[in-house]
């Protein structure tokens, strides 16, 4: 595997003084060659530090997926919906189905109030607006995941530390070679100093993944929002007038054929 960056080795190598019988073994031993032995260094933390790494990426790949543009709002949806909505009450199944068949979030939010298209615009706005609520829910899937690992790794990190500096001076503190041999002291503690490099460097990138993936969640909604309310005022308002309209005038109706009996007894 290649070699750790410059500024990598850098930070995380330390050279033991010269004048010491075995300083160039301890050089040697210190050095880290390669990403595995930047892993192997760092203990037992790195094991979850680096699960937590794979179904990060897994996360965000998936999340990348699901969250394209075309995914959750079809380019040719909206056309062939409303085309299916010119035609009356006599195609509103045919465009329920046509929504069940795209299966995206607008798709699912549309066909809940196409259903119920019959009732008040009130009772349309509720039924949109709880599947809207459970579409957002579905967009936002796994995304707490990733604000859990972006959190615990940096955690995991110190821990990994705590523990790497406990042995190191464990490892001191039992060597009756230890007095004026601080390059026993210095491997332990930059080998314990690992696991917090490698804790951050999953989380920062996690983090602003999970940053990135919300917004474009946010982006996705308000558009979907424009779009649910221009349907509703376009259909719903619509229907809701024309049912009316067609109340007044049976009632009207219902009043004249009143009058005329009333007229005809008399």
């Amino acid at each position: 595997m290649d070699a750790i960056p410059g500024f990598v080795m850098t930070v995380f190598l330390g050279q033991a003084p010269g004048g010491v019988g075995d300083g160039a073994s301890g050089v040697a031993s210190a050095q880290i060659q390669s990403v595995w032995d930047f892993v192997i260094k760092g203990g037992p933390m790195m094991i979850p530090i680096g699960l937590c790494s794979l179904v990060a990426v897994t996360v965000i790949v998936e999340r990348l997926y699901c969250l394209r543009r075309r995914s959750v709002i079809p380019p040719g949806f909206l056309p062939g919906l409303k085309a299916l909505m010119e035609n009356g009450d006599d195609d509103r199944s045919k465009a329920t189905t046509y929504c069940e068949d795209d299966g995206s979030p607008l798709a699912t939010i549309l066909a809940a109030g196409i259903r119920r298209m019959t009732e008040s615009v009130e009772m349309i706005e509720k039924r949109i607006q709880e599947s809207g609520q459970r579409a957002v829910f579905g967009m936002r899937k796994y995304l707490r995941t990733l604000s859990v690992i972006a959190s615990i790794c940096p955690l995991l990190g110190l821990l990994g530390t705590i523990f790497g500096m406990i042995k190191a001076f464990q490892t001191v503190a039992t060597s009756g070679e230890a007095l004026g041999k601080t390059e026993l002291l210095a491997e332990g503690i930059y080998q314990a100093m690992i696991t917090t490099a490698a804790g951050l460097l999953v989380a920062i990138p996690v983090m602003i993944a999970y940053h990135w993936l919300a917004s474009r969640i946010d982006r996705l909604v308000d558009e979907m929002d424009q779009m649910t309310v221009g349907f509703v005022e376009e259909y719903a308002y619509a229907a809701d007038a024309r049912s009316q309209s067609s109340l007044r005038i049976e009632q009207e109706n219902g009043v004249d054929k009143t009058e005329d009996a009333v007229r005809a007894q008399s």
